[in-house]
């Protein structure tokens, strides 16, 4: 028997498109629209739009593919205009989009009825468009429903996300337990706690565990320094704790010549609700000279400042998967971070972990590392995409 024909949501990657390399969530999805466009299996991707939603067939998805990681789009045609006035961003984003689709409809029963053979598969992996009324027309229209909850953190730990989004954040949680066919987890570790809520809506739906994949990285061979230096990875907000890299600094400026401090890479786009570190950050007196705050890098530099550096600290408070410590092991980077159980699950003993209230650990390891002490680590079998998308695409 044949597998069933593919129907990705690409909802959330669409406000995305513009805005340089997709990170985090976003790559995971833009994973998956590489593996159905890899496929012989008939795929399609679904777009939800002010105006209703758009279908993309295997072209369109080409096409929308290949304005990923693109920094220029479109101008906004009238429509677009009219319905995201009040974000031009995501007003080009559309209209770039629109241009992919084979239908639109207002009714998205109609639209997956007439296009869509019965028994398809349905995936969402990016939380968008992730609501009772999207999966009760996927049902309506005979698909099977597949969905990828990342992690609870805005549950969990209200305190590290916008507190207007929490509420929907659980709506989306209830319409996943109430229609999913499959919960896809990334970890045993995030499994546990998103079962937890599935339970509190009611019903906990079939699940498999399989842990993303790393794509392979291609740093150049050049070291992009001269001075030793440490590298950070990911957005600038509250939960990846860039506040206690700036204390680390603070402290080894107080303990050593100018000479002898390493240098530190924050590579990563500014978020939300750190005015404070920001502020900070704009106004330090080693800013520029021992600190560097490196923005929107593409993905070839990001690897070769990571690939030559002393390591990567990833003093994250809270983590679901966090793909930068993976990433940093696999080009075999010393990697130091707090004992979170995801990494304990994914890394094993290959990070260096250190405790946030074990300051003096971190300066101790930051000091030897810099002075080029071998750092002595475990072999770890890193993740595939090709062991996930085999697990996973057996079954959904």
């Amino acid at each position: 028997m044949p597998p069933p024909a593919r129907l990705l949501d690409l909802t959330r990657l669409v406000s995305r498109l513009g805005k340089g390399q997709p990170t985090g969530v976003d790559r995971v999805e833009t994973a998956y629209l590489t593996q159905l466009l890899a496929m012989e299996v008939p795929c399609f991707a679904l777009i939800r739009t002010k105006l209703g939603h758009l279908l993309l067939d295997r072209t369109g998805m080409a096409q929308f593919a290949a304005l990923i990681g693109c920094g220029t789009l479109p101008r906004a045609d009238l429509l677009s205009l009219l319905t995201r006035r009040h974000d031009p961003h995501l007003a080009r984003a559309e209209t770039a989009t629109r241009a992919f689709a084979m239908a639109r409809a207002r009714s998205l029963p109609a639209l997956l009825r007439r296009y869509l053979p019965h028994g398809f598969s349905y995936f969402n992996i990016g939380h968008a468009n992730l609501s009772d009324a999207t999966l009760l027309a996927v049902k309506t229209a005979g698909g099977r429903i597949s969905v990828l909850i990342h992690d609870t953190i805005p549950l969990d730990h209200p305190e590290y996300s916008r507190a207007e989004t929490i509420p929907g954040f659980d709506r989306k949680l209830a319409a996943a337990a109430a229609h999913a066919d499959l919960m896809i987890h990334s970890a045993e570790t995030t499994r546990s706690q998103t079962e937890t809520h599935l339970a509190r809506h009611g019903r906990i739906p079939p699940g498999i565990t399989s842990h993303l994949g790393i794509l392979p990285l291609h740093p150049g061979a050049h070291a992009p320094r001269s001075h030793p230096y440490f590298v950070t990875l990911g957005t600038i907000e509250p939960r990846k704790n860039h506040a206690f890299l700036l204390d680390l600094w603070d402290q080894l400026h107080a303990s050593l010549p100018q000479a002898d401090i390493p240098h530190l890479l924050i590579l990563g786009r500014r978020g939300w609700a750190n005015r404070a570190l920001l502020t900070r950050l704009d106004a330090h007196p080693h800013l520029n000279k021992s600190i560097f705050e490196l923005p929107s890098l593409p993905d070839t530099p990001v690897a070769t400042y990571l690939a030559h550096s002393c390591g990567l600290l990833f003093p994250s408070l809270v983590e679901g998967f966090g793909l930068p410590p993976l990433e940093a092991a696999s080009l075999g980077v010393a990697v130091v971070l707090p004992p979170l159980p995801i990494y304990r699950e994914t890394l094993g003993n290959y990070p260096i972990y250190a405790r946030l209230e074990d300051r003096y650990s971190w300066l101790e390891t930051i000091t030897r590392l810099k002075d080029g002490s071998e750092y002595k680590k475990q072999a770890v079998k890193l993740p595939q995409w090709s062991r996930h998308f085999n697990t996973v695409l057996s079954i959904a």
